[in-house]
């Protein structure tokens, strides 16, 4: 038997199953990572159908195979249901086909049925190969030279059902289409005074609809992990007239497509219609949004979710011993993890299972604190009203804004006003950021003051990137004294986080100052400390993913040069991450700075693409890179030095990026975050603690920080935090220059 190598001999990468926006991010990452290290790699087109077929639908790819797919929807190597594979036979031929390739390792992209009939290939394999020989359909050479088969599973299902998991790829760009949806119907409902009823999509999994809900202020939703009990009709109808009574021009209810009762029957948006009209005595509409939820270009998350996980997923396969058993490559939090496979489908499974016995409370704790989290929220903030509590209300607690303008601020005040009056407090809003609070610009919020606030943008209360000085400090704390605040949720950017400082390290100078205070994350710059992550910067993403693919397609019959700038002073994350979003050619960051020989390196790379054929060019620049090399100047020498290769232009995208309706996930965390920190501000007044703290995700998970360490947390003299994990994407960033 010849020697066994310790890598694999070539890579194949298929999608199965449900198309998912993204799986072309993650296909074309497989590709250009594995022709980095040097591994031939073949995509299987149509999926288990082509692995069985084999032929032409067994092609090599290179890097130029894959330019031009990343802002595609859909799967451009196709994926279809394949009988054949369910069987021995059409195994056998797999097997046959990928060996005659020298194809030992594979990524399948899929949901948990595709991945679990992967995984069935993988244990089969050495007898598979052993049929094969006995039947002269191979040799023994050739069954010798690929032993073992590698296998890493990537979830591509926009239904977000797999454990392990809290995002699969094309989740967020459906969320994306689900949340357009209703928003446009929120308009047209609240002109008519009309109920709509909107089915969603995702099978026996109730996150699209949940999340939908909560990023738009849904009146009822309908899901499977828990279905309602049965006097359901009678509570949705008195949600809905209860809102008409208080003013909500509009009911939209969400149903998902899985949704059942208690007693395990079907409740169908029909159905939902009927028992609307009948009871409101009203027109009642009915949307399905069908398959339109799978289309369309993929998100920026979904982007560079499915680029971070097809690099990662060649990675592993290259790193794992030949015998190892399949791996799933997943997201926990911001970060990318690495999980059996069989254990995410068989828990995947084991909802199910759950489900059929009406096991509630098990299928909800097997989808994890985030959903259990959003579902309990959502129950509380589409109240028509607060739950009854005593009269008298204990704490006055306040919000404010701080820094620039971050899409979501009106999502996180209105999450606050309403959980914090449902816990009995009096909430109080500080108009124009701490100038306000400086001037005692403060009014009480009521239930419905911030009705239709969460899909807005800007900040409806205001903000600013005032910072106090001392004495500008002691007349807050006159006015903090004054209002009888007892809490203070600052949410906001880097000169919010400034201002939250500065009031906490005077706490022993002024009694009203020593209170709880909380700060939470919110700038597109994601440039503040004690989080990787920030509310605002995915919208901004998407906005520069949406403008630069309009750039792109304006280049088509030229052969041209793009010169993109984008915000973040001091901090390259937009930079980076929409570079990588995009397939932009090189990436400029203030972290690294410009010289001129990389600008002569990147000028010379740049002719050899567009001598190879290349039409398009992409350099993302951060706009805090360098003071002298700015974005003109580079366009300059670009068009220059393209001479008659390509010509060259500038885009600077400027505060688009801050405008515009907030995405989804910049929605739902920014309700979600708000939340624990009504909590946190709860814990510390209830039992007497006055502790100031920083919310934010932190390896993989949601963490208070002391706020006295801010200081300590941030670099001198520039806008950026010592830490930045999302760093470690530059080499992913050059791989995937190709």
């Amino acid at each position: 038997m010849s020697e066994v190598s310790s890598a694999p001999s070539s890579i194949a990468v298929l999608t199965s199953g449900g198309d998912a926006s993204g799986m072309n991010a993650a296909v074309r990452a497989v590709v250009l990572t594995a022709a980095h290290r040097g591994i031939d790699v073949y995509a299987v087109h149509e999926g288990y159908h082509g692995l069985v077929t084999g032929g032409d639908l067994i092609r090599r790819m290179q890097p130029a195979d894959v330019d031009g797919i990343l802002h595609r929807g859909g799967t451009v190597i196709g994926t279809a249901r394949s009988d054949e594979f369910r069987t021995r036979e059409g195994r056998l031929a797999a097997a046959r086909n990928m060996v005659a390739h020298g194809i030992d390792a594979l990524v399948v992209i899929g949901g948990d049925g595709s991945l679990a009939g992967a995984n069935m290939f993988r244990q089969e394999w050495a007898g598979l190969l052993a049929e094969l020989v006995a039947g002269g359909a191979i040799s023994q050479d050739l069954a010798d030279a690929h032993p073992f088969l590698r296998l890493v599973g990537l979830v591509g299902s926009i239904d977000n059902d797999m454990w392990g998991t809290d995002m699969t790829i094309g989740a967020d760009t459906a969320l994306h289409r689900i949340t357009d949806a209703l928003d446009a119907l929120q308009s047209t409902a609240a002109s008519h005074q009309r109920t709509f009823v909107v089915e969603v999509m995702g099978r026996n999994c109730g996150y699209l609809a949940l999340m939908s809900s909560l990023a738009t202020a849904a009146s009822y939703v309908l899901i499977p992990e828990q279905p309602p009990h049965s006097d359901w009709p009678q509570e949705m109808s008195r949600l809905i007239r209860a809102g008409r009574e208080i003013g909500r021009r509009h009911g939209v209810v969400v149903v998902a497509e899985g949704a059942h009762d208690r007693d395990g029957n079907r409740i169908t948006s029909e159905q939902v219609r009927t028992l609307l009209q009948d009871d409101l005595g009203e027109d009642v509409r009915v949307t399905v949004l069908g398959h339109v939820q799978r289309g369309g270009a993929p998100s920026a998350f979904d982007r560079y979710l499915g680029t971070q996980l097809g690099h990662r997923a060649v990675e592993r396969l290259l790193a794992d011993e030949p015998h190892a058993p399949a791996q799933l490559i997943g997201l926990r939090g911001n970060r990318v993890v690495i999980l059996p496979l069989m254990e995410c489908v068989e828990q995947t499974q084991e909802v199910a299972e759950r489900m059929k016995k009406r096991d509630y409370d098990g299928v909800l704790k097997l989808r994890g604190r985030g959903f259990r989290e959003a579902y309990r929220i959502l129950q509380t903030i589409q109240q028509a009203a607060p739950s009854p509590l005593p009269a008298e209300r204990r704490f006055r607690i306040a919000v404010v804004h701080g820094g620039g303008p971050a899409p979501g601020m009106n999502a996180a005040v209105r999450a606050a006003i309403r959980l914090g009056l449902d816990q009995g407090y009096t909430v109080l809003a500080v108009n124009n950021g701490f100038r306000g609070l400086r001037d005692g610009d403060i009014q009480e919020m009521g239930w419905m003051d911030i009705s239709g606030w969460v899909s807005e943008g800007g900040a409806e209360i205001g903000t600013n990137r005032y910072v106090p000085g001392p004495d500008a400090v002691a007349r807050i704390a006159e006015q903090v004294a004054a209002h009888r605040i007892n809490g203070l949720l600052v949410a906001g950017g880097w000169d919010g986080y400034r201002a939250a400082h500065e009031l906490d390290r005077h706490r022993q100078q002024y009694s009203a100052l020593d209170i709880p205070i909380v700060c939470l994350p919110m700038t597109i710059n994601n440039d503040v400390p004690a989080t990787e992550l920030s509310i605002g910067s995915d919208t901004a993403l998407n906005s520069i993913v949406t403008d630069v693919d309009k750039i792109r397609r304006s280049a088509v019959a030229t052969r041209r040069v793009f010169v993109v700038e984008v915000m973040g002073r001091d901090c390259g994350y937009l930079a980076l991450v929409s570079g990588l979003a995009t397939g932009a050619e090189r990436i400029y960051l203030p972290e690294e700075g410009i010289t001129l020989g990389s600008l002569t390196a990147d000028v010379h790379a740049l002719a050899e693409g567009f001598r190879a054929g290349k039409r398009v060019g992409l350099i993302v620049r951060g706009e805090g890179s360098d003071p002298v090399y700015a974005t003109d100047f580079i366009t300059s020498l670009f068009e220059k030095e393209g001479g008659d290769l390509f010509d060259a232009r500038a885009e600077i995208l400027g505060h688009v990026q801050e405008g515009g309706n907030p995405s989804p996930f910049d929605r739902i965390q920014a309700t979600i975050l708000t939340a624990r920190c009504i909590e946190f501000l709860s814990e510390q007044l209830r039992s007497g603690g006055r502790a100031g703290a920083m919310i934010g995700f932190l390896s993989g998970e949601v963490r208070f920080t002391d706020l006295a360490r801010y200081p300590t947390l941030v670099e001198k003299n520039v806008h950026r935090p010592l830490e930045q994990p999302w760093l470690d994407h530059r080499e992913l960033a050059a791989i995937m220059r190709g």
